[in-house]
């Protein structure tokens, strides 16, 4: 499943996340330190709690926070929002990204929030509001099935991408349910938070396989063909896969 992982960038006691290999680099951000890095340059300084970032079709990088952004350019201001958090692309280039209701860092207690489609600058659609605690994002191959993990309940949930036929597609075999991939196969990947490992389920929502991760705490992982980055407390690994993972279209929003 994973293999040779090793670590490739450290900032002690840095909460990784949102990790893509990018034309420029391996790009990664500090949720609590603050910042988006690009081999360890800082790309977006002080910035806290990005948990999602995925490259835009015209240059630059669409990011989490408080609002979400592409450069300079505000794609959605977060009213009423406590912020947003993890996000992956359409085919077509719009964004579903995570919303939270609460802030979790001032352990305010979650509550249900919305998984939103942005389709252009101040344009947003809720699709689910599902999760309690939505986090890591994705689609399954054919582009019509989403895959979204609650992180409140340690589960991934699964619906239709217009919200319909909602239903828990697995549990988290321990820890957390943080970010997640999607490979060619349709294969599951889920980072498992304090539990230091990641696990892949089948398409059938099966569990296929578990990884320990040397780390306190997994946050997220993507793939670039088959590599596969994987953020933690710390550390940034890089391993392989047999499978691929689906090609992430950029941002086109």
């Amino acid at each position: 499943m994973l293999h040779d992982l090793a670590p490739i960038h450290e900032r002690p006691g840095g909460l990784l996340e949102a990790p893509r290999l990018t034309a420029d680099g391996v790009v990664f951000s500090d949720v609590t330190g603050g910042g988006v890095y690009c081999d360890g340059a800082t790309v977006v300084p002080k910035r806290r709690g990005v948990g999602g970032i995925v490259p835009h079709r015209d240059g630059g990088l669409v990011i989490t926070g408080r609002t979400l952004l592409h450069g300079e350019r505000e794609l959605l201001a977060g009213e009423g929002l406590a912020g947003f958090n993890d996000l992956t692309t359409t085919p077509d280039g719009d964004v579903l990204v995570g919303a939270l209701r609460f802030h979790p860092f001032a352990g305010e207690a979650p509550v249900p929030s919305p998984l939103l489609r942005v389709t252009g600058p101040g344009q947003a659609e809720v699709i689910s509001e599902e999760a309690l605690w939505p986090n890591g994002v994705g689609l399954a191959p054919g582009g019509d099935r989403v895959y979204l993990c609650d992180y409140a309940h340690a589960q991934v949930l699964t619906f239709s991408l217009d919200g319909s036929g909602a239903a828990v597609f697995c549990a988290s075999p321990r820890g957390g349910a943080d970010g997640l991939a999607v490979d060619a196969e349709g294969g599951v990947w889920v980072a498992l938070g304090d539990a230091g490992a990641v696990a892949r389920f089948t398409p059938a929502g099966e569990l296929d396989a578990v990884v320990d991760v040397p780390a306190d705490f997994v946050t997220s992982l993507s793939f670039s063909g088959t590599e596969v980055l994987v953020t933690t407390l710390g550390t940034v690994f890089r391993g392989r896969s047999e499978v691929p993972g689906l090609p992430l279209a950029p941002a086109a929003v």
